[in-house]
């Protein structure tokens, strides 16, 4: 059974229409990326999956044992959240609030998941520092094990190499392939590096107010939307 499905969805702000006939699957173990230009839809969409926004039609139907509160999520940064005044380890133990429920205090297992998750990224030595002394690579590391600490199921991130040099962006690309094939966690991200999405993805899903296209990534390098994408080119 797929962790995640949406049936003919569509999203509409004001009474007016943003987003129609989404339809795809997210199985176990799927690599999806979504791709399409600014304004298509593709922050909305991602709203309706974490449930922050109710789509004005279809629905979103989670399976697999999949909780909406368990998935993982890395969202893009804004100035004020890099700036943010906490260390690495409390911003990394922050992605088992989701699941705390009704307890008020964390628990031991807790602090062991967001220790397994510092060491997995390779930053427990930056355990005690300061969140917002670090460089934009560090950071998505960070952000990267928060988002699994949050999830053993699920990963959805948000432009996660935006801001990033070229090396940064390579190992952040790398460490999210790892855990999609080591740790078989699904990952949904969006992207608008076309490139790297076929170059990691297991499926791709192009949006432009609508649904243009979702298939394997071997099915979307021969499809009229990457010709059209690339002005006749191929990937």
């Amino acid at each position: 059974m797929a962790q995640l499905c949406c049936k003919n969805v569509g999203f509409a702000y004001g009474g007016e229409t943003v987003l129609s006939g989404v339809n795809f699957s997210v199985n176990a173990g799927d690599y999806l990326c979504i791709v399409g230009e600014n304004g298509s839809g593709k922050s909305t969409l991602m709203k309706g999956i974490l449930g922050l926004k109710e789509p004005s039609e279809g629905e979103i139907v989670f399976g697999d044992g999949l909780k909406a509160n368990e998935i993982g999520y890395l969202p893009q940064q804004t100035g004020i959240q890099r700036d943010f005044p906490a260390s690495v380890g409390e911003v990394v133990l922050s992605g088992r609030i989701s699941g705390m429920g009704h307890r008020l205090f964390y628990s031991r297992a807790d602090r062991e998941a967001a220790s397994e998750n510092l060491e997995r990224m390779g930053i427990e030595e930056l355990k005690d520092r300061c969140y917002m002394e670090l460089s934009g690579g560090q950071q998505q590391r960070v952000l990267l094990a928060r988002a699994m600490c949050a999830t053993k199921k699920l990963l959805l991130l948000d432009e996660p190499v935006t801001g990033l040099d070229p090396n940064a962006a390579n190992e952040m690309y790398n460490l999210i392939k790892l855990i999609n094939l080591c740790d078989k966690i699904s990952v949904i991200m969006v992207t608008h590096d076309v490139h790297e999405a076929v170059r990691y993805a297991t499926h791709i899903l192009h949006l432009g107010h609508g649904q243009l296209f979702f298939g394997s990534v071997e099915e979307y390098r021969k499809s009229d939307h990457v010709r059209r994408l690339l002005g006749g080119g191929t990937l």
